[in-house]
């Protein structure tokens, strides 16, 4: 139990003894920040009293808000039947046997097993490790190179965060050599004068142009997000998967589909590739799996890549401590059993996402926005200062603290990536609280307006 601090004590403490992800730790010393004290339902509450609608499902997990008894009495019930066995040694539990079975019960008819880690960074390290063993076994040596994208991400250790396409991350390490990008399918920012439609297209061929460059025989795989979360919230155009998927089918190349964030229900499917109707041989999970109630990551793998690694393959030398974790596939099962009995992805994808998507698509009208896009309960928009040019309101992507600093006085968790400020509200909300939370986001971008004084 936490010792009773007055909120500039716990600020002190914090800033003292804490070093926080990606945060700016001079900054975060000097202007400290917000110590959350406790949440219910879709808003969280700091120790200065104040209250926060939470447009960011906590970081894209909570999915089903911050109240669910059921996931919590899961969770202390395994407590006290087993609360840590590993999975090394052909040892298992039960509730990882069930997670994993149901797992592959609701994934896409090509998926066999499953493979589970702590969160969606050690899954795609993980998927870096199947996918070499599985062309080593096919006696393939030369096929090294994994293909992504710019503004990926892909997660935080030094394998998937080169995956990730962030170059201010990349130009902190040094990124794995065998890992190459390509464009992402940021119509917005990269289409010019191309129609969606247009660019589309010519986003999906760099793709190919990439794999003719670097020779189809040495390419592993293409990882790729659904729509790219992190790197804005970036929703490609109706033409990009299609011809992604004719260019996949066509060569031999694996394709991972990374749902950490589209996973469980957020597009309106139960993971992303079923929305953009492509076809994964491995998909990558976290996150929204428990409903960020325990840390739980894992991939599911494809009968085509299964068949290979286990037949004779010998051991896998790849694992973690905590792979299976009894009380996070409990927690897991909890949350899928609320996610079935509630009929969460049908609600998003026929009700509550299209609301969403409505009343955010009227804030296009916002003098400073140069644009709005999102899918199901995720949503992005870009500050300009000039909707015909497009120009930004400040220079050096300034614009997008300024508007998350106002989002949060107004009483929004809204996130800032460059000049665009992304959403990813809670799957339960009702109408009402969207109305709530595109009100309070005008609210925002009315006081970014009058700071830039546009």
């Amino acid at each position: 139990m936490s010792k009773v601090r007055t909120t500039e004590e716990w600020k002190a403490l914090d800033a003292k003894s804490h070093l926080h992800p990606f945060t700016d730790f001079n900054e975060h010393a000097k202007t400290r920040g917000r110590i959350i004290e406790r949440a219910e339902h879709i808003y969280i509450y700091d120790t200065d009293g104040n209250k926060f609608l939470d447009g960011m499902s906590g970081l894209w997990c909570c999915s089903l808000g911050y109240s669910q008894p059921k996931i919590a009495d899961a969770v202390q019930r395994q407590f006290q039947q087993l609360p840590y066995y590993n999975n090394f040694f052909q040892c298992s539990n039960a509730p990882a046997v069930e997670l994993a079975d149901r797992l592959v019960s609701m994934a896409p008819e090509q998926f066999s097993h499953v493979f589970f880690t702590n969160s969606g960074s050690e899954a795609n390290d993980t998927n870096i490790r199947l996918v070499r063993r599985y062309w080593d076994l096919q006696n393939k040596p030369n096929k090294r190179i994994i293909l992504s994208r710019n503004n990926a991400y892909h997660g935080s250790t030094i394998a998937s965060a080169s995956l990730g396409g962030f170059e201010f991350v990349h130009n902190q390490f040094e990124k794995l050599h065998y890992i190459e990008h390509i464009v992402d399918p940021n119509w917005y920012k990269n289409g010019g004068d191309l129609s969606p439609e247009e660019f589309g297209i010519q986003a999906a061929r760099a793709l190919e142009k990439k794999i003719d460059e670097l020779g189809e025989d040495n390419i592993a795989a293409f990882i790729a997000e659904p729509l790219q979360g992190a790197g804005g919230v970036i929703v490609p155009p109706d033409s990009y998967w299609p011809e992604v998927s004719r260019i996949l089918k066509a060569r031999n190349i694996l394709f991972i589909s990374d749902e950490v964030i589209c996973g469980f229900g957020r597009t309106g499917q139960l993971f992303g590739c079923q929305t953009y109707a492509t076809e994964p041989d491995l998909i990558t999970f976290a996150k929204a799996v428990t409903n960020g109630f325990q840390p739980l990551g894992g991939v599911l793998v494809s009968e085509k890549v299964a068949s290979v690694v286990m037949a004779s393959g010998g051991e896998f030398g790849h694992g973690f401590t905590y792979s299976g974790h009894p009380i996070a596939c409990a927690a897991a099962l909890a949350t899928l059993d609320i996610m079935e009995s509630e009929n969460i992805t049908d609600r998003v994808r026929s009700d509550i996402g299209p609301y969403l998507q409505k009343r955010w698509a009227e804030l296009a009208e916002h003098p400073i926005v140069g644009h709005t896009r999102g899918v199901g309960m995720v949503g992005s928009l870009e500050l300009v200062r000039n909707k015909e040019t497009r120009e930004r309101l400040a220079p050096g992507q300034m614009s997008g603290g300024v508007c998350r600093s106002n989002s949060i006085a107004s009483g929004l968790v809204m996130r800032a990536v460059g000049d665009s400020m992304i959403i990813a509200p809670p799957l339960i909300c009702s109408h009402a609280e969207i109305d709530l939370l595109i009100e309070r986001a005008t609210n925002a971008l009315d006081k970014t307006a009058e700071h830039f004084k546009v």
